[in-house]
């Protein structure tokens, strides 16, 4: 009796909304499961903020030389440049 009521129910939506009756969305919604982590995706995020920090340090540290090698040319004492 069940079977039958839900087959009726499918075919009076089939039959009022034809185009709607046979979609698929393409997102399904599951809860997530913890006990089995999304390893590729954990592995990107870290190695991309691992590669940002050292990209950061090595900019840091090419900028601090960049300073101190002007600081040096401005405050060099040579009689033939004046």
């Amino acid at each position: 009796m069940a079977a039958a009521l839900r087959a009726e129910k499918a075919w009076r939506l089939a039959a009022t909304t034809p185009a709607l009756a046979f979609t698929r969305s393409a997102f399904v919604a599951r809860k997530r499961n913890y006990d089995q982590p999304n390893w590729p995706g954990v592995v990107l995020a870290f190695g991309t903020s691992a590669a940002l920090w050292a990209y950061l340090f090595k900019q840091h540290n090419d900028d601090v030389m960049e300073y101190e090698r002007r600081k040096r040319e401005k405050h060099h004492k040579c009689t033939d440049c004046s």
